[in-house]
């Protein structure tokens, strides 16, 4: 049990211990059917193996906010919104062909050892890694139906994860379509809003105030601290991407660039740039392997327009967005100290 202090190292151990509890034992019984799927059952358990588990938390003190005491149930419940992010995550890096997730090999470059004498291996190993992100969606309501909590508290909130799932494939659907198109920093900043933000922020809060009972009111403070905390989130996340130390990050600086994502920090750059610059800057992007010197020549670039000071002020403006529609809700002060504390670590990170 935790006392009314926010202690996310606590937070996490106890969310760890439900995850790595739950999916090991689906993971047993799905290999359990056939040794052939042994692989395929450790990467159910390696997409849950890390993670800040900040939606648990945005989930949690949705639910504390409200006055709700802490309770292991709704912990059980808070942890399927990882379960989410894990499925959506195995999904994204397929999609974005990514090799690296954490520091190790995405789920469908692992599954290549598995079918490595087959035709088409890399088509089978895709289309492996689409089905564990398919059957992490699955567990994830699975964790929520059995968490322990009221079935009356449950349905309240079961009705939003329908809009999660809507937004959530809604976002990835319009990454995909506006990938390669003239950038965008509107378009961007919608792409970020329904594939991140959303369900990064704003639904695990709904979700812990429907379980709570949360009135209308209280409803609509979520969405006003959510929404631009989400969108700020997702901006850090996009000049990791490129500015960040892999080691940290674990994931590869050139995703963005080879993918030519529409991101936010590519259409600010854009935006800014003059005719010379956008000429340099469509030789590079997209190209199947930059190499360390193209990335370098697209950073140069970006410093000198000023592109990443944009975003940060950009980011800045959200997260104080976000801590004044906080600071207009009537909740108990231990709820909004961890929601503030929140609003920072999801902000204003290294990795």
């Amino acid at each position: 049990m935790m006392s009314d202090r926010w202690e996310p190292a606590a937070f996490k151990t106890r969310v760890d211990e439900v995850l790595h509890r739950f999916v090991a034992q689906e993971a047993d019984q799905f290999a359990a059917i056939d040794p052939l799927l042994g692989p395929v059952a450790e990467q159910l358990e390696a997409a849950v193996a890390d993670g800040k588990r900040l939606r648990a938390a945005f989930c949690y003190w949705g639910w504390r906010a409200v006055g709700q005491p802490d309770s292991d149930a709704l912990v059980r419940a808070a942890a399927s919104m990882e379960l989410v992010h894990a499925a959506a995550v195995v999904h994204d890096d397929l999609i974005d062909d990514s090799p690296l997730r954490h520091g190790r090999p995405t789920a469908h470059v692992a599954l290549r050892s598995a079918v490595r004498r087959r035709p088409r291996a890399d088509a089978a190993a895709r289309s492996l890694a689409m089905l564990v992100g398919d059957l992490l969606m699955a567990l994830a309501g699975q964790l929520f139906a059995t968490s322990g909590l009221p079935a009356a508290y449950l349905a309240r909130a079961r009705p939003l994860w329908s809009v999660m799932a809507r937004e959530l494939i809604a976002g990835e659907c319009l990454e995909i379509l506006r990938t390669g198109a003239g950038p965008d920093t509107a378009a961007s900043l919608k792409v970020i809003r329904y594939k991140t933000a959303k369900y990064t922020v704003e639904q695990p809060l709904l979700i812990g105030g429907a379980l709570a009972g949360a009135g209308a009111r209280l409803r609509e403070g979520y969405c006003a601290y959510g929404l631009p905390l989400g969108e700020a989130f997702q901006l850090r996340d996009d000049l990791l991407g490129l500015f960040g130390n892999p080691e940290r990050t674990g994931k590869a600086n050139a995703d963005d660039v080879r993918g030519h994502r529409p991101t936010a920090l590519l259409a600010e750059t854009w935006r800014l740039a003059r005719d010379d610059d956008r000429e340099g800057l469509r030789a590079l992007l997209g190209r199947r392997d930059p190499d360390a010197e193209d990335l370098d020549a697209v950073r140069e670039v970006m410093r000198r327009l000023g592109a990443p000071d944009r975003i940060e002020d950009m980011i800045s403006a959200r997260v104080e967005e976000a801590l004044d529609a906080l600071h207009e809700l009537d909740i108990p002060a231990h709820a909004a100290a961890a929601l503030s504390a929140l609003a920072r670590s999801a902000a204003v990170r290294l990795s």
